[in-house]
């Protein structure tokens, strides 16, 4: 199971930690938005739960009845069944993602996965819940009213055909009832899913192989300024450069917003101390040109 939560997503993930059996019958991994900053999260769901609850160590073998969160600035992949940790480049401008455990886990386990979008802004984790579809897995989505940030559940409703929409109240009863029923069929894992899998963890040269799943654009990156790829047969839209950056729509227009006030910001900066030297030089040129004429009269008072 594959959670992935922003803004308000906290609560209710404390919630389901206090609303879920004693060893429950899987794993639980979750990417909660947090950037770089130190995370209590792991002990505040163990305080309010019955599970255990950590920041896995790469390599670390999942094991039933934990859960997972992923530590702050490190993706948490899925490689079979170990955790594979990384400061592979952000993607909908945050680290940890949720897109990128998503898609992961949909190519490990394919129908054995239930991906669950939580509170939160803007859409990370539209495209990691289609992955999962893609690969026979099962999407479930709090419903946006119920949810203190609607963004991230509207945009996953808007654009995955999803299995379950559940509240904060429903939510461990779905979750522990879907895992107890069988999964689906394997089915093949999409090219340039697996292709984009391969891109986010650096494996092939990405310069090369950005052209397999997508075309340049007109648009850079705002982390690095390098060209961004549109990738093809996307929707909503997505992009990535071949540094590894990667935004859908929402956030690459966020990104640019936020890189646009940083600019102007700058500029009056600039503006700013431009016009302080230029009244200090001012003042310098008057004080000289005072000096000057003062020295002058002496030296004619002198001379009479």
């Amino acid at each position: 199971m594959v959670i992935g939560a922003s803004a308000g997503g906290i609560p209710v993930l404390l919630e389901l930690a206090a609303a879920l059996p004693a060893r429950f019958p899987g794993a639980i991994l979750i990417v909660q938005h947090i950037g770089a900053h130190r995370s209590y999260l792991p002990e505040l769901l163990r305080d309010s739960g019955s599970n255990p609850a950590v920041h896995p160590t790469s390599g670390q073998v999942l094991e039933r009845g934990t859960l997972y969160v992923a530590p702050p600035d490190r993706h948490m992949l899925l490689v079979g069944n170990h955790i594979r940790l990384t400061h592979d480049a952000k993607e909908n401008h945050v680290r940890p993602a949720i897109d990128p455990l998503f898609r992961s886990a949909a190519i490990a386990h394919g129908p054995r996965v239930i991906g669950t979008i939580l509170s939160g802004r803007l859409d990370d984790g539209t495209a990691g819940l289609l992955a999962i579809k893609a690969c026979g897995g099962l999407a479930v989505v709090q419903d946006p009213e119920d949810a203190q940030e609607p963004g991230m559940p509207r945009s996953a409703l808007d654009h995955v055909a999803c299995d379950r929409v559940v509240t904060r109240a429903s939510l461990a009863d779905t979750l522990v009832s879907l895992m107890r029923e069988p999964a689906g069929m394997a089915q093949e894992i999409p090219p340039p899913l697996l292709e984009e899998h391969r891109l986010s963890v650096g494996e092939p040269e990405p310069m090369d192989d950005l052209d397999n799943i997508g075309v340049p654009s007109k648009i850079v990156c705002p982390d690095c300024s390098g060209v961004l790829w549109s990738l093809s047969g996307k929707h909503p839209p997505r992009y990535r450069c071949h540094t590894g950056h990667a935004y859908s729509l929402q956030s690459l227009l966020h990104a640019q917003a936020a890189r646009a006030e940083d600019a102007l910001w700058k500029a009056l900066r600039v503006l700013e101390e431009r016009e302080y030297l230029l009244r200090s030089a001012s003042q310098d040129d008057e004080a000289a040109h005072i000096a000057l004429h003062s020295e002058t009269l002496k030296k004619m008072i002198r001379a009479k």
